[in-house]
């Protein structure tokens, strides 16, 4: 057998990214800033912005009234369990089911969407930090392991990344909601201004506004990027660059250092392992669309796949060293699956506002922060939850019912309805090793690959939340004078919150966790991952911002030991 040295050498570079979405972006733009020569991987096809199909068209443009066909359910049926995702302006951005299928021992929701951006086109933009008393609840409380890091080491990379990014927001002084790097504000409306006052007020408790990664303002540093619209057309994709995306911001960026190679459709299976080395010296790759198989090779590799991407790949990496999944000396990768509870809070409709109106269609709602098991207040449960939500008020819509003709149904449909609340709460999911993702190699996809099987199940600590989460949301909207205060708490899998995390954890002891506090695989230092699978608990509040702070942080410190050969 003869080693190609000629195709080895073409296909060599200082670092490879598997993955261009939140995380991946940002590792690209990191490394090739730094000067790395930067092989960037994508399963999927090409998406370049500002061409994003469906973005503006109107809603007369659309097909079937931009709903779902039977053959689009066929085909993205997992993918439209969140009632929203699967239309005709968005069914694009989402995974085919037939072509990737998974199993559910449990009911699980895996939102997908494989191309370049990945979900970072998609994402809901709300942007939060993690604060000490989410880096210290394992320890406190003795579920899952220690983070090997606190709010001080992380907070210099969040302020990094929200510059960057552009996070809309208002600064509220509370320690467990940390304060960050803020563009103006969006605005309350009445009816949340009303509500904002009245939770103060009697309860203590604090209704901000959403803070999202929206440019409320220029960047500088991001010409391609304008400012939000206020379209409220954000899962289309946004060609003006409203909001972040990793196509909109990150890889543009890493494109103008010419460091940057960009390679979609490569579908990684598969890290190469040296044993004699030590290291990782490489990616398997599969050519989605001719079906070629082809390897790459570099000095540092970074999976940013998405949680679950990451870790099939990890436990699809199997060698005389690592034979249950590449680091997986502690047992625990693929294990620890978090995510966000929610379908859970209430409703209620306001009166008394009807001379009130708002402007445009402001693509965020408020924020309300985590308050139980703080302070005095403790609970039959550990943890916490925050809440989202919004106040609107009905529009021409709620007349396609009504039987109604002429100037009666002019008058109607030009008067905006009654206002209406709702909030939903976020509640954190406890890590535990019972809830895991494992091969299935039984089961393939369109590639001839294994594919995933997953057991998580909300356990009884969530359970009892959730009795809080519905009954806290009915007593905010009554204490505001809201009528007609409905609860609800619908049946969900896990999944649904789209936060998955923490299959791949990192943690101070090899023998309970895959990577260290700099998101190194413990057992093989050149691999990095920094996807949610990282996350050692998952806090309540959303966790793409935290990706992004890891991420840069870790890319820093893998120059840093590139530079001491010490990867």
């Amino acid at each position: 057998m003869y080693l190609n040295t000629d195709a080895e050498q073409k296909n060599t570079y200082d670092a490879i990214v598997v993955g261009t979405g939140i995380s991946g972006g940002w590792a690209a733009k990191e490394l090739t800033e730094k000067g790395l020569k930067t092989l960037v991987l994508e399963r999927g096809p090409m998406v370049k912005h500002p061409d994003y199909p469906t973005a503006t068209k109107d809603p007369w443009q659309l097909p079937n009234g931009d709903m779902p066909t039977v053959e689009d359910l066929q085909k993205q049926g997992v993918q439209a369990r969140t009632g929203y995702t699967i239309r005709q302006s968005t069914k694009h951005w989402f995974v085919n089911d037939l072509e990737h299928p998974y199993t559910e021992i449990n009911r699980f929701d895996w939102m997908r969407g494989y191309h370049v951006g990945g979900r970072s086109i998609m994402w809901g933009r709300q942007s939060y930090r993690l604060a000490d008393l989410d880096f210290e609840a394992n320890a406190k409380d003795g579920h899952g392991v220690d983070w090997p890091v606190r709010y001080k080491d992380i907070a210099p990379w969040y302020d990094y990344v929200e510059k960057w990014i552009g996070v809309s927001g208002q600064k509220e002084g509370l320690e467990h909601f940390p304060d960050g790097q803020f563009l103006p504000p969006m605005e309350l409306n009445c009816v949340e201004l009303e509500l904002k006052k009245a939770v103060k007020d009697k309860m203590g408790r604090l209704v901000s506004i959403g803070r999202v990664a929206h440019a409320t303002a220029p960047l500088p540093h991001s010409p391609q990027r304008g400012t939000c619209q206020f379209r409220n057309l954000c899962s289309r994709g946004c060609p003006y660059g409203g909001y972040f995306s990793s196509v909109s911001s990150t890889l543009p960026a890493a494109e103008a250092t010419g460091n940057m190679t960009l390679r979609p459709n490569s579908v990684v299976y598969e890290l190469i392992y040296d044993q004699q080395k030590g290291k990782a010296t490489g990616v398997k790759v599969l050519d989605a669309a001719t079906g070629e198989q082809m390897e790459f090779y570099a000095k540092v590799i970074f999976l940013c796949a998405s949680t679950f991407g990451s870790t099939f790949i990890m436990l699809n990496s199997v060698s005389n060293r690592f034979q249950n999944g590449f680091g997986n000396d502690s047992g625990e990768l693929g294990h620890n699956i978090m995510d966000h509870h929610l379908s859970v809070g209430a409703g209620g409709a306001f009166e008394g506002f009807e001379d009130k109106y708002y402007s445009g269609r402001r693509a965020n709602g408020f924020y309300i922060p985590r308050f139980r098991n703080i302070g005095n207040d403790k609970r039959d449960y550990v943890r916490g939850f925050g809440y989202q939500g919004s106040g609107s008020r009905g529009g021409w819509s709620r007349m396609v019912a009504e039987l109604s003709i002429g100037e009666e149904l002019k008058t109607a449909v030009t008067t905006p309805g009654q206002w209406t609340m709702g909030m939903t709460g976020f509640g954190e999911i406890l890590p535990d090793h019972r809830n895991y993702v494992k091969l299935n190699k039984d089961k393939q996809d369109k590639h001839g690959l294994p594919t995933l099987a997953f057991d998580a199940i909300l356990r009884d600590n969530e359970k009892k939340m959730r009795v809080d989460m519905a009954n806290d949301a009915a007593e905010m909207l009554e204490a505001a004078g809201a009528k007609n205060v409905q609860k609800y708490d619908r049946e969900i899998g896990v999944g649904l919150g789209i936060h998955e995390m923490g299959t791949a954890r990192m943690g101070r002891d090899p023998k309970t966790s895959v990577l260290n506090q700099w998101n190194q695989v413990h057992a093989c230092k050149n691999v990095f991952v920094t996807d949610g699978s990282f996350m050692t608990s998952s806090g309540c509040v959303n966790p793409s911002l935290t990706y992004m702070a890891f991420t840069a942080r870790a890319v820093h410190h893998a120059v840093e030991e590139l530079k001491k050969n010490s990867i």
